[in-house]
């Protein structure tokens, strides 16, 4: 009875480490605006899925590696990572009932909701250069919605994580 468990574990783990890995992959120059937040939009994902398994803490700790993996503000992923899952885990029941373009939306203000702490932040510490692309992001993140929660909830029902 504790395979699936260990199963159910270790695909959680596993999706954070492609998310964490896509974070870091070099993109043109050109595309690097686009990159989606992958870890914001996975931790969506499971916090919406099981979030008796995936909560503030996993949160935490993955931002807490985000600041490591950016180099950025020690702390600085791991707020605005935790406040997005509180979030996504207080609204579950209704988000998981809505049609795949309004989760999209909700996708798009829940990632916004992890860069407007950042933003705040870096222009605290006197990081300028910040133009509108700095949002592209969670656009195209909301735009990845659709292709990511198949894939993931797949996933979820293959290895049968409850």
């Amino acid at each position: 009875m504790k395979q699936p468990q260990l199963h159910g574990r270790w695909v959680i783990v596993l999706s954070f480490i492609v998310a964490l890995s896509l974070t870091i992959v070099p993109m043109p120059d050109w595309a690097a605006p686009l990159r989606p937040e992958w870890v914001v939009v996975v931790l969506i994902f499971w916090c919406l899925a099981v979030p008796q398994r995936v909560s503030v803490g996993t949160a935490w700790f993955c931002g807490l590696l985000l600041d490591v993996l950016r180099g950025a503000v020690l702390g600085q992923h791991a707020l605005t990572l935790s406040l997005v899952a509180y979030v996504t885990i207080k609204l579950h029941r209704r988000i998981r009932v809505y049609p795949r373009w309004q989760q999209s939306l909700a996708v798009l203000a829940l990632v916004l909701l992890h860069q407007l702490p950042l933003f705040w932040v870096n222009g605290m510490m006197g990081v300028s250069g910040q133009d509108w692309s700095y949002w592209l992001p969670a656009l195209s993140s909301a735009l990845l919605w659709p292709i990511v929660y198949p894939l993931l909830r797949d996933l979820q029902q293959r290895f049968r994580v409850v």
